[in-house]
């Protein structure tokens, strides 16, 4: 398995490619994507990442949802998980804290700096 394998979650395509080209095209590194929380978590029972991106507003189950199922199982519970959100309050950030995420990126993500904020979140500097 790829040492940099990070799975996208996001229910919007373009946002899903956009991803998708900056962290393979600028870092190199592999990539899976899926467009709901339901199809991460039947993905995961395949596939092994060594990080997930997770957009927090997805209709049907939401990226708090997925976390929470993820965190459940002992197979996932150890994947770092970033959040992708619009709407990052104080409050929100203490929230996803407190749950446990490995970090979180506000939409709209910047492309040229989006690699730099995720090799940081997840200390993959030495990628860089």
């Amino acid at each position: 398995m790829p040492d940099r394998r990070i799975l996208i979650v996001d229910d919007e395509d373009r946002l899903r490619e956009l991803v998708q080209a900056c962290l393979e095209d600028l870092a190199g590194w592999e990539t899976l994507t899926v467009a709901s929380g339901e199809d991460c978590l039947q993905l995961l029972q395949t596939e092994t990442v060594n990080a997930i991106l997770l957009d927090v507003s997805m209709p049907g189950m939401d990226g708090v949802a997925v976390y929470k199922q993820l965190q459940a199982n002992s197979t996932t519970q150890s994947i770092p998980v970033i959040l992708l959100t619009a709407k990052v309050l104080p409050s929100d950030r203490a929230k996803f804290t407190q749950m446990g995420v490995t970090g979180i990126i506000a939409k709209p993500i910047e492309p040229t700096t989006l690699v730099v904020e995720v090799a940081e979140i997840l200390g993959w500097d030495e990628a860089l």
